[in-house]
């Protein structure tokens, strides 16, 4: 027998807050552009004409290395990837990274004064000073990638003065020399071995944000998870309590690995504890609209001889693809080699399983059988809906690529 009730909500009391909670933590968003990878550049040897130069380099050892019968050779490791359907999807992807290296080699940049920088008390105002020059350059020249921005020194070095003055000199030269701040700026912030770092950080952005005269939010950063020690303050009340300066969280392979003990040939982006790392970056960070980023390779081609560089390009595009078929879909790139099997892994990735998601989510809206025995529930039609979106945006046939 049913039981009336007067009033249902009586029986719930806090619903209405608890529902506001979620919706602030976990907003729906749909799937946006995300660059597929960042380059880092330190800042001595940063100029206008950094990013041309490396897409100058990457497409040389491109046509040189790898004609397009040889990219499943690059391939054969890549974890998700098969080029098993004939020589179209191989020459798909080999004219998309083609006109990718030409068109626009590098889609996120950050200018490095961290590690690959090192510490130079007399130079780094200067250094700040030239970046900003060359980003307005860009900026003016329409050279400025999608994605931009600069990695500061981590106050766990004890010397968060030098992250700030550097971050203030750079935005302050782009701003005086550009007339504002370019779409697309973030800052990188390392080795946060301490929460409380993140609310300083933040709170040091509120102020040069009312130096510049900027709007608030209008500064975000990335933290960088390089430790053991960071994993365990992770939690998706960051990005509420950071009052959504929190744009994303990058994994740093070397510094995490140094950190957990691991030997020195066991320093490798798809090691187990990095799995555990990003497993855990990725059940934190779920739904909330945080980035996240993959880390690096820190190898280049040991000499410009075909062997090498092909040996170069099938660890990359296996690294690459770890990291894909873990949900993670962008990486940093160390060197202009790695464009190349940056976005041949990554395009290879998107285009092997286009057609059949394509299929299965037409069937599902249809309310017909896709067939081969496939009975998929609405959460699988919902994540190939957005991988077809993601690879759409990736692709170049989504609304954010630019222009050819």
């Amino acid at each position: 027998m049913r039981v009336t009730l007067a009033d249902p909500s009586a029986l719930i009391p806090g619903f209405e807050q608890a529902h506001r909670e979620q919706s602030a933590l976990y907003p729906y968003r749909p799937v946006e552009w995300q660059p597929v990878h960042t380059v880092y550049v330190p800042a001595d040897r940063f100029d206008a004409g950094t990013t041309r130069e490396w897409g100058d380099a990457a497409l040389e050892l491109f046509r040189r290395h790898l004609p397009e019968g040889d990219l499943a050779t690059i391939l054969e490791t890549t974890s998700g990837v098969s080029l098993d359907s004939g020589e179209d999807a191989a020459g798909a992807v080999h004219g998309r990274v083609a006109a990718k290296l030409a068109r626009e080699p590098v889609e996120d940049l950050r200018i490095d004064f961290e590690d690959g920088y090192g510490t130079r008390p007399g130079e780094e105002d200067g250094h700040a000073s030239s970046a900003a020059k060359a980003v307005a350059a860009m900026h003016a020249a329409g050279t400025l990638p999608r994605r931009w921005g600069l990695r500061v020194k981590s106050f766990a070095d004890g010397d968060p003065v030098r992250a700030v003055r550097t971050l203030d000199g750079f935005l302050t030269g782009v701003v005086d020399r550009a007339g504002h701040l370019p779409e697309g700026f973030v800052v990188t912030f390392p080795k946060v071995l301490m929460r409380d770092y993140l609310y300083q950080f933040a709170d040091c952005l509120d102020a040069l944000e009312d130096g510049l005269g900027l709007g608030r939010g209008t500064l975000r950063f990335e933290i960088q998870v390089e430790a053991p020690q960071t994993v365990l303050f992770l939690d998706a009340g960051l990005v509420t309590s950071l009052r959504g300066r929190l744009a994303a969280a990058h994994f740093g392979v070397f510094d995490y690995t140094a950190s957990c003990a691991l030997p020195p040939h066991e320093q490798r982006l798809d090691h187990p504890a990095c799995d555990h790392a990003r497993h855990v970056m990725q059940t934190v960070f779920a739904g909330t609209g945080v980035e996240l980023s993959d880390g690096s390779l820190a190898a280049s081609p040991a000499s410009d001889g075909r062997g090498d560089v092909l040996d170069l390009w099938r660890r990359h595009a296996e690294l690459v693809g770890h990291s894909l078929t873990h949900g993670f879909y962008q990486g940093w790139d160390m060197h202009p080699s790695h464009l190349v099997s940056r976005y041949a892994a990554v395009y290879a990735f998107h285009l092997s399983r286009y057609g059949e998601y394509a299929h299965r989510v037409r069937a599902w809206e249809e309310r017909r059988d896709a067939g081969e025995g496939v009975m998929d529930e609405p959460a699988t039609v919902r994540t190939m809906a957005a991988a077809l979106r993601r690879a759409d945006l990736a692709l170049g046939t989504g609304p954010a690529e630019p222009p050819a």
